[in-house]
């Protein structure tokens, strides 16, 4: 046999031999550690059997809470009504709109103070989206009407607030109440030229600003005059 023969049949062999030392190893390896992989096998697959389970959970549970909340609203005695809704879950921001509708059944049974509580409990939780909490402070504020904070209706009534428009309205109509005319009119004035006033709430402010005197195509210049001295 030349050395070329003798030299493959030891390279074979030593190729055998590393092979047969690297299955080794990674059977050690296995039997050492393979229990691990099984583990997060295990935990992989159970986390997507527990979010589909958990998924699947929730969306039933929104489905009985709004067939609950259907079924109260379908009741056609108004005390009945009333006691169906007052009995749904109002926690959390799932309940936010069971609690709105239970305060428009309280106002409209003239429970008035107990509607502003159910609002004012919702606006206090801080847990729920800010759009529903200040959604929920404005109502409670409207409830109580010429009584009403300004101070309060006035932070809801801040630019970029979800519904400062009609914070502002509010409040005009609170300034009103306690014989602040001007303050009133300053600020119908300022909505009815606020390009993002709706047509029934420019409606609306155009009517107060005619009751008061100040027809609408007229409130900037009634307001605006300015004495001329004679001779100029």
């Amino acid at each position: 046999m030349g050395r070329s023969g003798v030299t493959n049949t030891n390279e074979s062999f030593i190729d055998e031999v590393t092979e047969a030392v690297r299955r080794e190893r990674l059977n050690l390896w296995f039997r050492r550690w393979g229990w691990i992989i099984g583990v997060v096998v295990l935990a992989i697959v159970g986390g997507a059997a527990w979010v589909e389970w958990s998924r699947s959970q929730t969306e039933a549970e929104a489905e009985l809470r709004g067939e609950a909340v259907l079924t109260a609203l379908e009741t056609e005695d108004d005390v009945a009504r009333l006691a169906a809704l007052s009995d749904l879950p109002r926690a959390g921001q799932e309940g936010v709109v069971t609690a709105l509708l239970l305060a428009a059944e309280q106002q409209s049974a003239g429970e008035a103070d107990a509607a502003i509580a159910t609002l004012n409990t919702v606006a206090g939780v801080s847990t729920i989206p800010q759009v529903y909490r200040d959604l929920a402070a404005l109502k409670a504020l409207m409830a109580q009407g010429a009584s009403a904070d300004p101070l309060a209706l006035q932070a809801l009534a801040a630019p970029g607030a979800p519904y400062a428009l009609l914070a502002q309205e509010q409040l005009a109509l609170v300034h009103l109440a306690n014989d602040r005319r001007d303050e009133a009119v300053t600020l119908l004035q300022g909505l009815r030229d606020d390009a993002g006033v709706g047509p029934t709430q420019r409606a609306r402010v155009d009517a107060l600003l005619t009751a008061l005197g100040v027809p609408p195509e007229e409130a900037d210049a009634s307001l605006a005059e300015v004495p001329v001295p004679a001779g100029e």
